[in-house]
């Protein structure tokens, strides 16, 4: 067995040996029974049991967290513990529909390879017909060529209902990583204290920008708005534990861009993010509204 496959089992099991005492412990807490009931209707859920272990065991500790926490932290624990049982469910269904887009996919192959033998055997049969009876009828031609002609539009409409069903999927997948990443910001926001940079989904990833402000005058040190955007964006990758970010510097006249770049790097690893899961490179002259690029690959 994988380390990953390992690790997503004990985090199962974690999940299933802590739901029994936690159910006696929030008792007394209206909200901490709704969210713990959420989790276990996913666990109850045949099709959604064995989805995303490891968000629902992160949904359970933050759970714990918010009933365990004093009453000036319980705003935010909430809204942690919510969140959390919120991705714990995006999570398990976007692994189910991503399971029946493999099942379908599958499905599509097997019919497209059996479609394919059927022919050939009705191509060899048609041949032998044809050498016995050289003296075919023009009609009976006709009914032939009519004949295989529905069967290729048949074959066509079988395989443009199969793609179809297919992009349904795809568009699900999306719409439920789109709604994942919202989440992620909200709760990068949320733990730091401070605003993500702007940013746009491109070909190349997500783009966040830091304009010149985000450094002194003249110097490749952050200022204090640089150092809170290197903060949100540190949150935010530890949100996304699987996404990679590519910090690229904009220079000038004073400063080089792979210095700015650096600079923005070396705070994402000081803030916790492994440096494996960082690049940085110079990309050129920059201007006051674009210093700094992170493009992040999820």
């Amino acid at each position: 067995m994988s380390a990953f496959r390992l690790k997503i089992h004990v985090a199962a099991l974690g999940f299933a040996l802590a739901m029994a005492p936690l159910a006696a412990i929030a008792a007394d807490n209206p909200v901490v029974v709704q969210l713990n009931q959420r989790l276990a209707a996913l666990q109850a859920d045949p099709v959604l049991a064995e989805m995303a272990a490891y968000e629902k065991l992160q949904a359970q500790n933050a759970i714990a967290a918010f009933d365990k926490a004093r009453r000036s932290q319980r705003e935010t624990a909430q809204y942690l513990a919510e969140r959390r049982v919120e991705i714990a469910e995006i999570a398990s269904r976007t692994q189910a529909a991503r399971r029946d887009a493999d099942r379908l996919d599958r499905t599509r192959s097997e019919l497209l390879v059996e479609a394919s033998r059927r022919e050939a055997e009705r191509a060899r049969r048609e041949a032998e017909r044809l050498r016995v009876q050289a003296q075919i009828q023009a009609e009976e031609t006709d009914r032939l060529r009519l004949a295989a002609e529905a069967e290729a539009l048949a074959r066509q409409e079988a395989e443009i209902t199969l793609d179809t069903v297919a992009g349904q999927q795809a568009s699900r997948l999306s719409t439920a990583r789109q709604r994942e990443l919202k989440l992620a910001r909200e709760e990068a926001e949320l733990v730091s204290g401070a605003k993500l940079p702007a940013s746009k989904f491109e070909a190349r990833g997500e783009v966040f920008t830091l304009g010149a402000d985000a450094f002194g005058g003249g110097s490749a040190k952050l200022s204090a708005g640089g150092t809170a955007s290197a903060q949100a964006l540190a949150a935010y990758l530890q949100a996304n534990p699987k996404a990679r970010a590519r910090v690229e510097g904009y220079g000038d006249s004073q400063t080089p861009g792979q210095r700015r770049a650096d600079a923005l790097r070396d705070a994402l690893v000081a803030a916790g993010i492994p440096k494996s899961r960082l690049q940085s490179a110079a990309k050129g002259a920059g201007s006051k509204a674009r210093a700094l690029e992170v493009v992040v690959t999820h």
